[in-house]
């Protein structure tokens, strides 16, 4: 029997565009690192850049899977997000004394987040995302509760690597509140972004921004 994949859809120019300069950025940060001595940020910059083409391999190992439905615009969000929070987030953080740039990272963060949960409860059902076949509120609650799950689950990564590795991610170094305070502030800021990001998405996806929408 022949196997068939299934054919990858013709990207739009500004997402595709979009995604090789990002991929472009942190290919040239990485190199920058890589030859500053900083082995570890090279090997970020490769990861970032794999992350960047999940899409690409959604289309190419999803087969009939529901993985294939994710739509590129939820790709174009998390490119953006990880060359802002790998080039930008990092090299603050790293040469300069600026405390707050995890604000926007983990706002941006709860967003996307969201943001994608919201399509996933209804490519969950094996339906395409345009498809109405889900209560617009139970899609929200769902993507709300999802895309904050995802936030914790972060918390739970910084926490085992500080451990594991002895590496201070939660600013936890010192007998303090400090690393609490990190903790939940990082959360607060992330459940706004998942808040924002249930709303826009919710009354995007029902028309409430278009042009010309007609009042009832």
């Amino acid at each position: 029997m022949k196997k068939t994949f299934n054919k990858i859809p013709v990207l739009p120019r500004f997402d595709r565009y979009a995604w090789w300069i990002c991929r472009g950025l942190l290919f040239i940060w990485g190199s920058v690192m890589l030859f500053s001595g900083y082995t570890t940020e090279f090997l970020e910059a490769i990861f970032a850049i794999i992350f960047t083409h999940l899409w690409d391999l959604f289309q190419w190992l999803g087969g009939k899977t529901f993985i294939t439905l994710v739509p590129y615009r939820i790709q174009t969000m998390l490119n953006l997000f990880i060359c802002f929070g790998v080039v930008v987030g990092s090299t603050v953080n790293k040469f300069t004394t600026f405390e707050y740039i995890d604000i926007p990272e983990h706002f941006m963060a709860g967003f996307i987040a969201t943001a994608g949960s919201y399509d996933l409860a209804i490519i969950i059902q094996g339906k395409r995302p345009k498809d109405k076949v889900l209560s617009p509120a139970l899609a929200a609650m769902f993507a709300l509760a999802f895309g904050v799950m995802l936030l914790v689950g972060w918390e739970f990564y910084e926490f085992t690597m500080d451990r594991l590795y002895g590496l201070n991610l939660q600013r936890s170094a010192f007998n303090t509140e400090a690393g609490l305070i990190d903790t939940m502030i990082d959360l607060i800021v992330g459940a706004a972004g998942s808040l924002t990001g249930m709303f826009i998405t919710a009354f995007s996806k029902a028309g409430f921004f278009k042009k010309g929408r007609r009042k009832k």
